[in-house]
C-alpha cells in the first residue's frame, strides 16, 4: 500500500510503499517544473523575467510556426491563463504561467485546418464501421441500437446494416446471418440513425445495406426509410445514371442508402426467386423507360419511392475476374472487396484500383475468419485510395487506434479530403513504387505528467512509483513506417525524457504519429499508460501539450506529454 505524506521541515511531498510487514519505501515526489530547455525558451522570449503579449505574439510566430490570427490567439491565452493568477501577477506571463499554457488544451498539437468539401464524395476518406450494430465478436454476441449509437457519437459516417427476413417472412431483421449472433429490428436501428445521425458532425451519413430480403420487404423497408428519415432522405431521380457523387457540403445533414439494387441481383438467392418470380418480373418491367404502373390510385401508397429509387449509391460486383471490377463506366458506383481481396489485386494492379477510385467508391471489409471482431492495417487501403475502410468499432488494437488518428483530421468531421497524389489523373500513384523523402518530422519529448492524477498510487507497481518511456513511430506507406523509444525514466511519476527523434518521410500526406507511454514491468510485458495516434498533415509545429487515451480511445483527464514538432524539407 503507498501513502503520501508531506514532512512539516520539506515543502516536497514523499511517498512510502510498504514492501514488507515492518519496511518501507519512501521516494521524495517530484513537483512539476519545466524542464530546463523550457526555461532557456522563455528568458529568450521575455524581458526581465516577464512575457508580455507582443512577447507571446512573438513565441507564436517565431517559435511555434503560427501566422494567422496571431493577436486574436495570444489574447485568448492570456485570457485563460491569467485567470488563475493574482492580481500581482497579471502584468504579464513568468515562467510558471508560460509552462502553463505550454501544458495546456489551447496548445493542443492539431491544426484547425478544415478541408474543402465541395468535392465529390469519392474524394475523401469516410470513417466507415463494419456490422454496426454487433456490441461484441462476429459469432455470438448481441445485435443492439446501442452499438450504432456509439459509432454515430464517435464520428462514424458510414453504418452497415445486415437485413434479413423474420421467421414468417413479414418483417425485417438486422443481424449477422449464419451465426448465434442476436437479432434487432430494423425500424429501432433506423430510429437511432435518425436520432444521433448528426451528434458528432454535420456531413452526409451512409447507410450500406447487406441485403438478404424479398422483394416484398424491400417494398416494407422503402415505406420505412421514408417515413423514418422524411426530408433527411438524399436520393437522386436517376442514381443509375450519376456521373459524379455530389459533395460532403450538399449532402449535409442527408442521409443516403446504398446497397446492390435489386435489378442486379444476377445471382439472387433460389429461394427468394421462388418465393416471388412474378414480383420480379415486375421489377424488370419497372426499368424500361416509358413503364407505366397501371394500378396506381389514390389509395395506394405508392406514393412511397421504389426500393431501388431510394439507392443513391449503388453497389455491386461483377462476374469474372477482380480486375474487371476496376473498369470505369459513365456511371459512379460502389465496389465492396475483402481486405483479402483487395491485397491480392494489388500486388500486380495497384494503380489500376487507384485510378478507379478517383470517380468510384471503394469499400474494404474484414475477413471472414476475424470472428473476434479485431481489424486489419487500414492503411493498404488509404494508400489505395479506398474511401470506406469498414472496421469493427467494438474491437480494439492499435489498428482501431490508427483508424482514430486518421480521422482527428479535419476537426473529427468523419470525412478527410483525400491527398492530391491519390486524385491525380495524368501522374497517378504508385505504391509500391520508392518515392525520395519529402520531408523530415523532428520529435522532441521533454516530459510527461498528469498519472499521479488519473490513477491509484499503487496502479502500475506496489512497491515504488512508475519507470516509464516513450514508445513514437509513423504509421504510413511502408517506406515510412519506423518506432523508436525513449529511455525509461524510473521511479517518477513526472519523467523527463528530452529525447529527439527524426522521421524521413516520403509520403507525409499519408503518415500517421502513434504515441504510447509503457511502463516497464518486471514481467518483461510492460503496464499501459496511455496512447494517441495524430495525423501528420495537421500537426502544428512547436512546442504542444498531448494528451493521452486509454485503451478504448477516450482522453484520460489530466495525463499529457509536452512534446515538440519540427518538420525540416528535404535538401536534397
Amino acid at each position: 500500500m503507498a501513502t503520501t505524506t508531506r514532512h512539516p521541515s520539506h515543502r516536497t511531498p514523499k511517498q512510502h510503499f510498504k514492501v514488507c510487514f515492518c519496511f518501507r519505501r519512501m521516494f521524495r515526489l517530484k513537483v512539476v517544473e519545466p524542464p530546463d530547455e523550457i526555461n532557456t525558451v522563455f528568458e529568450e522570449y521575455s524581458r526581465d523575467g516577464i512575457m508580455s503579449m507582443d512577447d507571446m505574439c512573438n513565441f507564436l510566430v517565431g517559435f511555434q510556426g503560427e501566422n494567422e490570427a496571431v493577436t486574436t490567439h495570444a489574447q485568448a491565452i492570456f485570457d485563460s491563463t491569467l485567470k488563475h493568477l493574482n492580481i500581482f501577477q497579471r502584468r504579464g506571463f513568468h515562467i510558471d504561467a508560460f509552462f502553463r499554457y505550454l501544458l495546456n488544451d489551447l496548445n493542443g498539437p492539431l491544426a484547425e485546418v478544415h478541408h474543402d468539401m465541395n468535392a465529390p464524395l469519392a474524394h475523401y476518406f469516410m470513417y466507415t464501421g463494419h456490422n454496426s450494430y454487433l456490441t461484441g465478436n462476429q459469432l455470438s454476441s448481441a445485435s443492439n441500437t446501442s452499438a450504432i449509437i456509439k459509432a454515430l457519437k464517435k464520428g462514424v459516417r458510414v453504418i452497415e446494416l445486415d437485413l434479413w427476413p423474420n421467421s414468417r417472412g413479414d418483417d425485417v431483421l438486422v443481424h449477422h446471418g449464419g451465426t448465434l449472433t442476436s437479432s434487432v429490428k430494423l425500424r429501432p436501428c433506423l430510429l437511432a440513425i435518425k436520432d444521433y445521425a448528426f451528434f458528432a458532425s454535420p456531413y452526409p451519413v451512409v447507410i450500406t445495406f447487406e441485403d438478404h430480403i424479398t422483394p416484398s420487404l424491400q417494398d416494407k423497408v422503402a415505406k420505412m426509410l421514408v417515413d423514418t428519415f422524411g426530408d433527411m432522405l438524399f436520393y437522386p431521380e436517376n442514381p443509375h445514371q450519376m456521373r459524379e457523387f455530389p459533395s460532403p457540403e450538399r449532402l449535409k445533414k442527408k442521409i443516403l442508402i446504398s446497397t446492390k439494387p435489386p435489378d442486379f441481383y444476377e445471382s439472387q438467392d433460389q429461394r427468394i426467386l421462388e418465393e416471388a418470380p412474378h414480383r420480379l418480373e415486375e421489377y424488370h418491367d419497372k426499368s424500361r423507360v416509358n413503364y407505366k404502373d397501371d394500378s396506381d390510385d389514390e389509395d395506394d401508397e405508392d406514393d412511397t419511392p421504389e426500393y431501388r429509387d431510394l439507392i443513391s449509391i449503388r453497389a455491386g460486383k461483377p462476374k469474372g475476374k477482380l480486375r474487371n471490377c476496376l473498369i470505369n463506366h459513365n456511371q459512379v458506383r460502389r465496389l465492396s472487396l475483402s481486405e483479402q481481396e483487395l491485397e491480392d489485386i494489388s500486388k500486380n494492379h495497384g494503380t489500376e484500383i487507384i485510378r478507379f477510385t478517383q470517380r468510384n467508391l471503394l469499400r474494404i471489409y474484414p475477413k471472414g475468419t476475424r470472428l473476434d471482431s479485431s481489424n486489419y492495417d487500414p492503411m493498404i487501403g488509404w494508400m489505395h485510395g479506398a474511401q470506406m475502410v469498414a472496421f469493427n468499432m467494438q474491437g480494439g488494437g492499435h489498428y482501431l487506434r490508427y483508424m482514430e488518428g486518421m480521422f482527428r483530421a479535419n476537426g473529427g468531421c468523419g470525412y478527410v479530403k483525400k491527398p492530391n497524389i491519390l486524385l491525380n489523373v495524368n501522374d497517378v500513384f504508385d505504391p509500391k513504387a520508392l518515392r525520395p523523402v519529402q520531408t523530415t518530422l523532428q520529435v522532441l519529448v521533454y516530459m510527461g505528467d498528469g498519472w499521479r492524477s488519473d490513477f491509484s498510487p499503487t496502479h502500475f507497481d506496489f512497491y515504488s512509483p512508475p519507470d516509464f518511456r516513450v514508445q513514437i513511430g509513423i504509421h504510413g506507406v511502408p517506406a515510412d513506417r519506423n518506432m523508436k523509444y525513449t529511455r525509461t525514466i524510473e521511479d517518477d511519476w513526472v519523467p523527463v525524457w528530452n529525447e529527439e527523434f527524426s522521421f524521413p518521410l516520403t509520403t507525409p500526406e499519408l503518415a500517421l504519429l502513434y504515441i504510447k507511454v509503457v511502463e516497464r514491468d518486471f514481467s518483461g510485458s510492460g503496464d499501459f499508460g496511455g496512447q494517441t495516434c495524430l495525423p501528420v498533415s495537421q500537426l502544428r509545429q512547436g512546442i504542444r501539450a498531448v494528451r493521452l487515451r486509454n485503451r478504448k480511445g477516450e482522453l484520460y483527464k489530466s495525463v499529457r506529454l509536452l512534446i515538440q514538432f519540427r518538420f525540416l524539407p528535404n535538401t536534397l
